[in-house]
């Protein structure tokens, strides 16, 4: 890239790209799609999506040489947004394949969804459960509606950090968030006006 841009959405072979990067460029932000780590370092923000097995897309990040390159964004503070597997990666595994770690930012296991008499995977809208003081919550009201398309969910060993969650046979992981680091479980780009608006408090808040 010739010149910062505002957001690098990390490119490591998997994820919706493109429609993260138009969500973005939409909200009036120069959003890159990149997989080189000096472009996501020099980034002001950087999205982390991300679809598939949760073990093809941690052996992709380290194909593209960038497992180090997340863990120096996140250690030097800078705004980071994990989409879908993305969130999932934050974690230090997943019963999806076991015995692949993942980026181990958070202490904690991705499980199964367990929604006995429903269809798994949980597909289609569904209302969050917020948690106070979550940046990229506000505005947006009581019980708001987005889009899912996932099997797993994050257990994360410190519940404090769930900042969102919803109801599918029992409760759902639906958005982690520390300091600078957020991460949806959700579709955003996906999810109508809503989904724009927590993008757009991720520009604006975080």
């Amino acid at each position: 890239m010739n010149s910062k841009a505002d957001i690098a959405i990390i490119d490591y072979g998997m994820g919706n790209l493109g429609s993260v990067a138009k969500a973005f460029t939409g909200l009036g932000v120069r959003a890159e799609v990149t997989g080189s780590p000096n472009a996501i370092l020099q980034a002001g923000k950087v999205v982390l999506p991300g679809v598939g097995a949760f073990g093809d897309c941690m052996a992709n990040l380290g194909r593209f040489g960038l497992i180090d390159t997340i863990r120096r964004v996140i250690d030097r503070g800078t705004p980071f947004l994990g989409i879908c597997l993305g969130l999932q990666m934050l974690f230090e595994g997943s019963e999806e394949d076991p015995g692949i770690p993942g980026l181990g930012i958070f202490p904690g296991l991705v499980k199964n969804i367990e929604a006995p008499g429903l269809k798994v995977p949980h597909m289609g809208w569904n209302s969050l459960s917020l948690s106070s003081g979550s940046p990229l919550f506000v505005g947006l009201g009581e019980s708001p509606c987005v889009y899912f398309v996932h099997s797993y969910h994050a257990v994360p060993a410190d519940p404090s950090i769930i900042t969102a969650a919803a109801v599918y046979g029992g409760t759902v992981t639906a958005a982690v968030g520390k300091d600078t680091i957020q991460a949806v479980q959700f579709h955003p780009e996906k999810s109508s006006a809503t989904g724009l608006k927590i993008l757009k408090n991720f520009i604006d808040n975080i």
